[in-house]
């Protein structure tokens, strides 16, 4: 039996990494399909996702146009069928501002969910497969990065380079890796004792084809639930840095909205619809990350549900 799996791995590889890969896809298809909480923070997440790529058509000003009437700025105006959240301090349409702002949420979210699952799937994969020397050296590098405090650590970077979306997701990307290469690392070590990952050694194939090839598809799954739940942490501290006021001046954000709320002391004048609508949107922007996180629990490890 061994044997033939090797003729068949040696005699049509690029069939077996097709369905390696086709089998991850139903996988995860699967996982959207078979729990309504990952559904629901797909959908809400598809939702903003969608305002953020057609801000331009949706919101009725630039985030940044100071309106004026007659030649005067339209100041602190409540609901109108022109403004339908009103306006800001500085004559500014609250609503444009709203819809605009998903856009860094998006590319924050995103950015850093993508640098997290490649970073943390990658040294996962190393340390879980070559074992030795080279686990117990990024195993320790792991280990610094969990002691060092994640929000400080972001403030003192983007301080230091300066305020920027981007260098927001650098710094993000630096640390919050470290949750997902370790479970990769024990994932990792679990299947490479499977018997197509010594098949494939017998074989003849190269470490980074048994790495990239054989066993990343077997984690995938468990690299993007951890590429979801940083997504929301990424986008919840994009917000909490900007509403310190470190966010990109240039760049209106849902936490630039509210610092920006917070600074002209808008709950004491009762403007409610400047700063209650950016807080609800990071919270549903967040909440997609954490209802897939959550979802994905009782696919991942079934025994949860049993009661």
């Amino acid at each position: 039996m061994l044997q033939k799996d090797i003729v068949n791995e040696t005699a049509n590889p690029k069939s077996n990494m097709f369905i390696n890969f086709e089998t991850a896809l139903k996988g995860i298809v699967k996982f959207f399909k078979e729990d309504k909480f990952a559904l629901t923070g797909l959908v809400i997440y598809l939702s903003l996702l969608i305002i953020a790529i057609f801000a331009p058509l949706i919101a009725n000003y630039s985030p940044h146009e100071m309106i004026e009437v007659n030649g005067q700025l339209q100041i602190n105006k409540g609901m109108t069928a022109k403004h339908w959240l009103g306006t800001t301090d500085m004559g500014r349409d609250i609503f444009s501002q709203l819809v605009y702002g998903a856009r860094p949420a998006v590319l924050v979210g995103t950015s850093a969910a993508f640098m997290v699952v490649a970073i943390g799937t990658i040294i996962g994969l190393i340390a879980g497969y070559f074992k030795g020397f080279v686990d117990t050296l990024l195993m320790r590098l792991t280990d610094v990065a969990f002691g060092i405090p994640f929000e400080p650590f972001v403030i003192v970077l983007v301080a230091f380079l300066g305020p920027s979306i981007w260098n927001i997701v650098l710094a993000m990307s630096l640390l919050l890796w470290r949750d997902t290469a370790r479970v990769i690392r024990s994932q990792v070590l679990v299947v490479v004792e499977r018997g197509f990952v010594e098949s494939a050694k017998v074989a003849g194939a190269s470490h980074l084809r048994i790495i990239f090839l054989h066993i990343a598809p077997n984690i995938l799954p468990l690299s993007l639930l951890y590429g979801s739940l940083a997504m929301g942490w990424a986008i919840l501290t994009e917000a909490a840095i900007s509403f310190l006021g470190f966010g990109d001046p240039n760049s209106i954000s849902w936490g630039y909205m509210l610092h920006d709320a917070f600074v002209s002391q808008a709950l004491t004048r009762g403007s409610f619809l400047w700063f209650i609508p950016p807080g609800i949107c990071i919270m549903l922007i967040v909440m997609s990350g954490f209802y897939i996180g959550r979802g994905s629990e009782k696919i991942l490890h079934p025994e949860l549900n049993q009661s």
